[in-house]
């Protein structure tokens, strides 16, 4: 037997028994199989029928999709962080990007999308959002039911500072990327929140 054989776990554990190694069919089998083309038991794949790896906008009953809007900032008022957002603080981001390049998250959390921002503008009082947050992942619905049943009405945003200056204890934002404006349950700018449209 050559080297490389030799040190490859037993394909069958000691006295007969069923390796919990390589010799026993489990995941990576299932995986190769769902690579390969095939179907994995009860679950389908994550890859839409055109071979894309993002999630298909039509062909569902949209029926728990759910509509919100609110403002994810208020101009002129301090979080409990000590910024304070000026008017006109968005308008480079949103210029570039967009409410299509601002992303729906759930507590912050970059890993699962929640939802879709349809409309973001500055407005007189803030940053005014309206979007959907949609039935795709267990975090989406998990997020849509806290809002339909009130748990959940905060919002909070996600950017990076372009520019600030001090003002006493305050930090004035007058220029900040728009990253993402996210559903959270307590939002550092209290007044921040959202209700079904």
């Amino acid at each position: 037997m050559d080297d490389a054989r030799r040190s490859l776990p037993p394909r069958s554990g000691e006295g007969g028994r069923e390796a919990t190694g390589w010799g026993r069919p489990g995941k990576a089998a299932l995986l190769e199989t769902k690579e390969a083309g095939g179907a994995s038991p009860g679950r389908p794949h994550p890859v839409s029928p055109d071979g894309s790896t993002t999630l298909p906008r039509g062909g569902r009953e949209r029926s728990d999709v759910l509509v919100i809007q609110g403002y994810a900032s208020l101009w002129g008022v301090a979080d409990l962080n000590g910024d304070v957002v000026q008017a006109g603080a968005f308008a480079d981001s949103l210029g570039k990007t967009g409410a299509a390049g601002v992303r729906m998250l759930n507590q912050h959390d970059a890993r699962a999308p929640v939802g879709v921002w349809e409309q973001i503008v500055e407005d007189a009082r803030g940053l005014f959002v309206r979007g959907r947050i949609e039935d795709w992942s267990a975090e989406a619905r998990f997020a849509g039911a806290l809002s339909r049943a009130g748990a959940m009405d905060g919002l909070s945003i996600g950017y990076r500072t372009a520019r600030a200056r001090r003002q006493g204890r305050l930090r004035v934002l007058s220029a900040v990327e728009l990253w993402e404006v996210s559903l959270v349950t307590f939002p550092m700018l209290p007044g921040a929140r959202f209700s079904l449209a």
